[in-house]
């Protein structure tokens, strides 16, 4: 790349192009406050295709969107479809209505006791610690509430969960999702960790969040030191794209593990930005480099306004078959579909049994040959 090239100071320097300084650019909270949030913020930084200029009046009716100035700066300015771009900018293809469609495909709100929780295995419990993200994910299973101020989790909210966890001893495994809760303050996200680490049937804490990917700036030292006393906890990222595993979030992703913390891996299969083989396994072998073990791989929830991203069940299928066997077993996460009314996570795996005559089953490799296999 040509270093006189003015663009190639936007892309070395990216605070220039947002008017920061680099200390603001490294500090969360000026990221935070300075996201792109309606169409003029759009405009300034983009060239947008008809189709996004009329989703984003759409989103501002319908669906909130935010995107953070770092993740803003790895979109590229001229191509709507671009990875990156397609999973943060809204498009019209938002509002086309499809009939399985459902805001709440998962039905959470009937497996929620109290505001705050959802309870739909015997023993863990989701804790909603808030509705706030550092960028809103055009394909989110919970658009129904992030963002919107109707649907902020309260103080009362948060010690009504807590109560609920305190008094349900089958409960030993606990994710503090949201929205992010790396949004909040670090004396809130600390405290909250806390409460429901001093809970004595509480085995394991998780951490469901993007915001190393979208916001790596977040993972501070001081953070760090808040959660590193009260393990074991482990964190639940978001990786989509190979093109988000940037120097900052390999960075940040080094801190959590330097401190110890198990940290996977659920990516969200969508079509047109990673459903190739080629792209799936880059990002998989990406993560494995930066300590980050790929888990699940997520069949896009049926959530209103998301068909544009959904694939066919056999595209995940074949995406596994290209990674089972032709790349390293730490690399291949399962294929889950998280089943709707409640139903809960099923896996899905390719098939490999050929027939089964008594003792004797014949299976197919991963090159495609045929091996018998004998009981007894």
């Amino acid at each position: 790349m040509d270093r006189t090239n003015p663009r190639w100071a936007s892309v070395e320097r990216p605070w220039r192009r947002f008017g920061a300084t680099r200390r603001q650019w490294d500090d969360w909270r000026w990221q935070m406050s300075h996201r792109l949030i309606c169409l003029e913020d759009l405009k300034r930084y983009f060239r947008l295709s008809p189709e996004e200029e009329k989703g984003a009046r759409y989103a501002a009716k319908n669906f909130a969107f935010g995107i953070t100035p770092y993740f803003a700066s790895l979109m590229d300015p001229e191509d709507p479809n671009c990875p990156l771009r397609r999973q943060a900018m809204p498009r019209i293809e938002e509002s086309y209505p499809a009939v399985i469609d459902s805001p709440d495909p998962l039905d959470e709100e009937a497996h929620s006791p109290v505001p705050a929780i959802i309870h739909r295995y015997p023993d863990r419990a989701l804790f909603l610690a808030s509705n706030v993200c550092s960028m809103y994910c055009r394909y989110c299973n919970r658009r129904r509430l992030v963002g919107d101020s109707r649907h902020a989790v309260t103080n009362a909210q948060w010690e009504e969960g807590i109560a609920y966890l305190e008094g349900r001893p089958e409960v030993r495994d606990v994710l503090i999702s949201g929205g992010d809760p790396l949004t909040l303050s670090d004396e809130r996200l600390i405290g909250l960790v806390s409460r429901l680490r001093a809970i004595p049937h509480v085995e394991i804490l998780r951490i469901g969040t993007r915001v190393p990917i979208t916001l790596p700036q977040r993972v501070t030292p001081r953070l760090l030191r808040g959660l590193r006393r009260l393990q074991p906890l482990y964190f639940s990222l978001h990786f989509i794209h190979p093109k988000e595993v940037t120097p900052e979030v390999e960075r940040a992703c080094q801190r959590l593990a330097d401190c110890g913390f198990p940290l996977g891996s659920q990516t969200v299969l969508l079509a047109g930005i990673n459903d190739d083989p080629k792209t799936m396994t880059a990002l998989m072998q990406k993560l494995l480099q930066i300590r980050v073990r790929p888990y699940y791989l997520f069949q896009c929830d049926q959530v209103e306004g998301t068909a544009h991203f959904r694939t066919p069940l056999s595209t995940g299928l074949s995406l596994m078959e290209n990674l089972i066997g032709h790349t390293s077993g730490y690399a291949v996460p399962s294929f889950v579909v998280d089943l709707t009314r409640g139903g809960g996570k099923i896996p899905l795996v390719p098939e490999y049994r050929q027939s089964q005559e008594g003792p004797r089953t014949v299976f197919r490799n991963f090159e495609g040959r045929v091996h018998p296999y004998q009981e007894g």
